[in-house]
Parts: structure tokens; C-alpha cells; sequence
């Protein structure tokens, strides 16, 4: 089983981030990689799909959903954990491509900086979670209540990966 790399973020003035790190896996969807058997093998995993998207370049959170990308096509550089009038260097720039998957849990912001090759990936939530909605990182005076909210989101039981038994549930302890 593959462990995920492991970012950390703690609260900005705008961005509520989380307790729980961000995971990546490299390489982890089945081949070819295509929207539709990286759709049936997070769903098998009981992430659902929430939509197929390009690059997102708008700093964003969600407070209350965590959220899975899967990458099916081209590559991009995402920078996660700090919102747009925020020092880029209190975040993380990571490279994603096609096969690489990572989870965001509630909180955390992220946007796209770089795409290639029609960058393309299958935004995914965990079964029974609420469907998503945006925050875009620019009232400080909602962060706390936005952090709280953020917390009491359930984590999942089931890695999007590697399924009940995956690194999340432990790293998500």
C-alpha cells in the first residue's frame, strides 16, 4: 500500500485550513487513465462524483465537505493553504498528474496556478457528505466560525484510494 505525501496548514487570516493534513498519492488510478475508471474506482471506494473540471485559478475552501481530486488528464501546479492577498510562501505549490490523487479536507484552500496538456480531473466527496459550497478566502472576520464549521465535518470512514483500510482513516484520526 502506498503512503500519501503529507501537507500541513494552520490557520491564515483568511482561510480556516485544517488539523487534518492534505494527502497525495502519485500514480494510484488505474490505467488507461480515463474519467470514467477513475470514476468507478473512487466510487468503489465510496468517494462519489461531484463533477469533471478544468483549472479552478480562483482561490477556494469548502467548509463543509472535505474533496478528492483525481487526475485522469494532463498535468498542473496547485498551491493550497493560503487565500489570493496572502503570501503564496505560507502555502504549498504541488505538481499533480494524470493518476495523482489528493484529498483536501474542509478548510483547506486551493487553487490551480499552472495547467498542461488539458488538464482535466473528476472532483469527488465522500458518500452522504453535503454538497459543496465556496468560500473564497477573503472575509477574516468568518474565518473562525468557518474554521468550526469545517471541523464538525465527519471524517470519512473509506480512503478514496485504498478504500476502509486506507492511510486516511489513521492520518484522519
Amino acid at each position: 500500500m502506498q503512503n500519501p505525501e503529507i501537507y500541513r496548514f494552520s490557520q491564515t487570516p483568511f482561510v480556516p485550513n485544517s488539523r487534518l493534513p492534505v494527502l497525495i498519492y502519485r500514480n494510484v488510478l488505474p490505467q488507461p487513465h480515463q474519467e470514467e475508471t477513475a470514476k468507478q474506482f473512487l466510487e468503489n471506494n465510496q468517494w462519489l462524483r461531484g463533477g469533471t473540471f478544468g483549472a479552478f485559478s480562483r482561490h477556494h475552501f469548502h467548509p463543509n465537505t472535505h474533496e478528492c481530486y483525481a487526475v485522469f488528464q494532463g498535468s498542473s501546479t496547485l498551491l493550497i493553504g493560503v487565500g489570493p492577498t496572502e503570501d503564496e510562501k505560507g502555502g504549498q505549490k504541488v505538481f499533480m498528474e494524470a493518476g495523482d490523487v489528493i484529498i483536501l479536507p474542509a478548510g483547506v484552500s486551493h487553487c490551480t496556478k499552472d495547467i498542461h496538456e488539458d488538464y482535466k480531473y473528476l472532483g469527488v466527496y465522500p458518500k452522504g457528505s453535503q454538497k459543496w459550497k465556496n468560500e473564497w478566502c477573503k472575509d477574516g472576520g468568518r474565518c473562525s466560525s468557518l474554521r468550526e464549521e469545517a471541523e464538525s465535518v465527519p471524517t470519512p470512514e473509506w480512503d478514496p484510494v485504498h478504500g476502509l483500510k486506507g492511510p486516511l482513516s489513521e492520518l484522519w484520526a
